[in-house]
């Protein structure tokens, strides 16, 4: 993307200057900078954090500041502040659930305005001489942060609360985990992010022992014309930017109060900075779940898998298995942080302490686990809500009374003769991992569980097999970097247009694309390397139908996948990669009507064409020198094996 420029003259902001200054003495321990503490005491401080808050009061003129400890009391209390300004509606049919209602113009990531700071832009996205433009990330320049910072932080919680959040991605004091302090003005914001991580006192504890800790800064935002478009969410989506400086372990977000935009241990986090923590310290931080498989024989294995937002990650995670003898755990739904051990086993956990899916789509039907995981200290953001105090979404026909009367996430009434959607498509809950009756009894193991396959997948309507096991690890990292998909609802992008999706990585890389994958490839050298698989569950036939049932029956595919772990024959080469034999998926008492021959099929056109496109990608996205020659070799290798089909 090009640089982020605004017409001012450059300047270096308090928040810069006072950066560079040793931590002040500050003698009272419930004042800092004359501001109250309403909360703990700054005692609880170690001083790196009591400069970063002092450096955020300076800057954004807050009323008080609250230190956030994580208790049920404190929870409560920001409930019914939040309830009494209207931010959020209880829902008396379940049990400690509310619903959130966003400013309609707030309510998806926003990848055109989120940027990463480097000194050189070719740290932060690949480059190419003869395209200014692509899509594998924003760079910004220092002095170019700085501005946005000060053209918009100055002030911005003048008559708010400031809520400082120390939270830990992962568990407390695993060597995997990571900690982060988040100061925010959103009340909203704590109690979401009470949900997704491990938020409070022991944080802070921890700190004592090491006193690395990721800064993030949030604040809803402050419209330069003073009128904020409706109070109980205020924002400012016009100046909306989210900035990430991987230098300082630096994420500073303004404008925005929905999920990953406001809750920074998200894909803030987890996987931009984290991406880069995980490269110099040498593991990956990855957008995927993680499954634990146990086959009928009683063995299990865990697995990890990519598929873009939307894409059935947390159907997966939470599945219910229709093949006989199989159990599915669920470790996570969303984030994998993995390191190879001391053996050389890659190990993984899931650094969120939560689930924020996406509510269409989701029902008993589709995904009973995680409708049994989520009416119950839960909240849902921009769901359509019913009169008898519960909630609705596209995918809960079936599940509703025709008598209940729905009023939609816009907070009018709503039926389904309207044509308009009563969730948003991108409406989610944000509810405690714990809640999950098939949570794994090692979710929360500081050492991580044993990965022994990665999967990749997207929504590929055309000419992608059901499964195929990549030929060894490069070839795998090179399927990882082809990956293409449907749109979805969660990014700003409208139309089912199949989108290159690399990793399911592309919105959230933290550095450059070409050594992201230069990264990945050198993961051969650190340890035991798992198995690579490309899944793809929504492949339709020439009826415009899917060829798969998806859901309980992906077992099947997970079985296949299983055997080839332990090294099973049931495979025969093909021009893209292994898939099954034409025994080798165990089809028995399938209620489908399912067309193995075509389904497994590799149509050479169809092939051709995408080789091209992958082509085209990688040459309008970076230069030579960000791509890896192994990528160029794999790819010419893909195109020679489809030419020969």
């Amino acid at each position: 993307m090009p640089e982020f420029h605004e017409n001012i003259q450059t300047f270096v902001p308090i928040y810069e200057k006072k950066r560079n200054q040793s931590p002040t003495d500050f003698g009272l321990t419930n004042h800092i900078r004359g501001v109250i503490v309403t909360n703990g005491t700054t005692n609880d401080l170690i001083p790196e954090v009591k400069s970063f808050i002092e450096e955020a009061v300076l800057l954004c003129q807050p009323d008080d500041i609250h230190i956030c400890d994580g208790s049920e009391r404190e929870n409560r209390l920001l409930l019914k502040k939040l309830q009494e300004n209207g931010t959020i509606l209880p829902l008396p049919k379940y049990e400690n659930c509310w619903l959130a209602r966003t400013n309609p113009r707030d309510v998806a990531r926003v990848e055109s305005k989120t940027f990463i700071c480097t000194e050189r832009k070719e740290d932060a996205v690949p480059t190419h001489k003869l395209f200014e433009t692509g899509n594998l990330g924003n760079w910004i320049s220092p002095d170019d942060m700085n501005m946005a910072i000060r053209l918009r932080f100055p002030n911005c919680m003048k008559g708010r609360t400031m809520y400082v959040i120390p939270y830990s991605m992962g568990p407390v004091g695993s060597p995997l985990s990571k900690i982060g302090i988040e100061i925010t003005d959103s009340a909203y914001v704590v109690t979401s992010m009470r949900i997704m991580t491990r938020m409070g006192k022991p944080v802070l504890d921890s700190l004592r022992n090491n006193s690395e800790f990721v800064k993030c800064l949030h604040s809803v935002g402050s419209p330069a014309n003073g009128v904020i478009e409706m109070e109980s969410w205020p924002c400012d989506p016009e100046r909306t930017i989210i900035l990430h400086k991987p230098s300082e372990n630096l994420i500073v977000s303004y404008g925005s109060g929905y999920g990953g935009n406001s809750l920074l241990g998200k894909k803030c986090f987890a996987l931009r900075i984290g991406s880069t923590i995980a490269k110099r310290e040498g593991w990956l931080a990855e957008h995927m779940l993680i499954m634990g498989i146990t086959n009928p024989k009683g063995e299990k294995k865990y697995i990890t898998a990519a598929f873009p937002s939307a894409c059935g990650k947390t159907n997966l995670a939470m599945m219910t298995p229709t093949l006989p003898g199989y159990k599915i755990e669920c470790v996570g739904d969303d984030i994998a942080w993995m390191k190879f051990d001391s053996e050389g086993v890659l190990r993984a956990i899931n650094p969120e302490n939560g689930f924020f899916g996406v509510a269409p789509g989701t029902s008993n039907s589709t995904n009973p686990i995680a409708m049994q995981s989520i009416f119950k200290n839960t909240i849902f953001t921009n769901v359509a809500s019913t009169s008898d105090g519960g909630v609705y979404w596209e995918g809960m026909e079936n599940e509703i009374d025709e008598n209940i009367d729905i009023t939609d996430w816009l907070g009018k009434k709503w039926n389904k003769n309207s044509g308009k959607p009563a969730a948003h498509p991108n409406s989610r809950f944000c509810t405690p991992a714990s809640n999950c009756p098939i949570i794994d009894s090692a979710w929360e193991d500081p050492k991580g569980v044993p990965i022994s396959a990665i999967l990749f997948g997207g929504r590929r309507p055309a000419g992608v097999p059901l499964v195929y096991e990549a030929n060894n690890w490069t070839h795998g990292v090179f399927i990882g970097a082809c990956m293409r998909s449907e749109a979805t609802a969660a990014a700003e992008h409208q139309g089912k247009v199949i989108m290159h999706d690399p990793f399911a990585m592309r919105p959230f890389f933290g550095y450059n694309f070409g050594h992201y994958l230069s990264h990945w490839l050198s993961m051969e050298k650190r340890g035991k390397v798992p198995k690579i698989f490309h899944v793809n569950w929504f492949r339709k036939g020439s009826d415009g139908k899917f060829m798969w049932p998806g859901y309980g029956e992906n077992s099947r595919v997970l079985d296949w996948i299983v055997r080839r772990i332990d090294g099973e024959e049931c495979y025969r080469d093909s021009a893209i990669g292994r898939i099954p034999t034409i025994n080798g998926l165990n089809l028995n008492n399938l209620e489908y009507n399912v067309n193995i021959s075509e389904i497994f099929s590799i149509p050479k056109d169809f092939w051709i064409e995408e080789i091209k496109n992958i082509q085209k990608y990688f040459h309008n996205q970076m230069s030579a020198d960000d791509l890896p020659y192994e990528i160029f070799d794999q790819l010419n290798a893909l195109s020679r094996r489809v030419e020969a089909l």
